[in-house]
């Protein structure tokens, strides 16, 4: 099927998602890979899930947050990767405009979300390592449930200009999104209008809300490792190493591959199109694809539950 590029309508019923441009002969082979990553991230935060609720001895707070995580990833890979597999395999492009924004939505309220994590886990961690006393007392699970009620509210929050500002502009270009899902700038640059006050909003929550959120997280994991290397033995200290390493690794890959993306889509002009969306897509699905691979299989606790569970199977 073909697409006009340009249309007479001032406010669409529909766009149309064209997938990775310049690359629609590959979205076949593409979608391996990408639909690999997507069972590996279902699978892995929903045996993280299970393994919490039915196994009492984690009932604490880290592993609390962590289930807060796999929720917060589970969404956020649902609500793009099926509707990107079925541009892949089926050539279903079209997606209503309420849907369209919808998705705007739940994509960057849930990243802001999970960003709010990544700052609670560090937090967790900080408190555990470097004040352990007074870890119990502080975090308790009422404290944890207003943790997780305030990143709820801070992502609801803060994304919720992005879908009325997004509904008010007047779209007489073109119906046609150059990418495989409704991100924020790729929907904006449709528009006929002067947009430059959702540009810099995205660009407010990119630097102050994250940017802050990657401070504290750095300013959390240096005292961490402060207290790591005052560790009286080597091994001990080696071993606490190896974990704050896996964990920092897979905050990097997080904020690194947003930033790039978000920077690049609005500044990158040299930078291909199917290049952006690439790596846009790499990020919504890397992260809930490690998440439960580093946070639970490098777990000495949920790694032994879930021996047990295939272990108990096999008997």
């Amino acid at each position: 099927m073909s697409y006009s590029n340009k249309t007479d309508f001032t406010n669409p019923s529909t766009f149309i998602l064209l997938g990775i441009p310049g690359l629609e002969e590959a979205h076949v082979w593409i979608s391996i890979p990408f639909c690999t990553m997507y069972v590996i991230a279902i699978l892995g935060n929903v045996i993280m899930l299970f393994i919490v609720k039915t196994e009492p001895s984690l009932h604490k707070p880290m592993y609390y947050f962590l289930c807060m995580l796999a929720i917060t990833d589970l969404v956020l890979s649902t609500s793009t990767l099926p509707k990107t597999l079925s541009i892949y395999w089926f050539s279903s492009k079209e997606i209503d405009f309420s849907a369209c924004l919808s998705q705007l939505y739940f994509i960057h309220c849930f990243l802001v979300m999970e960003s709010g994590i990544f700052v609670a886990m560090a937090f967790d961690r900080y408190m555990a390592i470097c004040h352990p006393l007074r870890h119990s007392t502080l975090l308790t699970n009422s404290m944890v449930a207003k943790i997780g009620l305030a990143v709820v509210f801070r992502g609801s929050i803060l994304i919720l200009p992005y879908p009325f500002l997004v509904r008010q502009w007047p779209y007489c270009r073109t119906n046609i999104i150059p990418h495989t899902c409704c991100e924020h700038i790729a929907v904006v640059k449709l528009a006929c209008a002067d947009t430059r006050i959702s540009s810099y909003y995205g660009l407010f929550v990119v630097f102050c809300v994250r940017g802050l959120d990657m401070i504290f997280i750095a300013v959390s994991y240096t005292q961490i490792l402060k207290a790591i290397f005052n560790l009286p033995t080597k091994d001990t200290r080696l071993k606490a190493l190896g974990t704050c390493s896996s964990h920092l690794c897979v905050i990097l890959a997080f904020y690194i591959s947003g930033l790039f993306s978000s920077l690049t889509y609005r500044f990158g002009h040299n930078v291909p199109l199917h290049f952006h969306v690439l790596i846009f897509n790499v990020y919504l699905l890397v992260s809930p694809m490690l998440n439960p691979i580093i946070y639970g299989v490098r777990t000495k606790q949920i790694r032994d539950r879930l021996l047990r569970l295939f272990t108990h199977k096999r008997m």
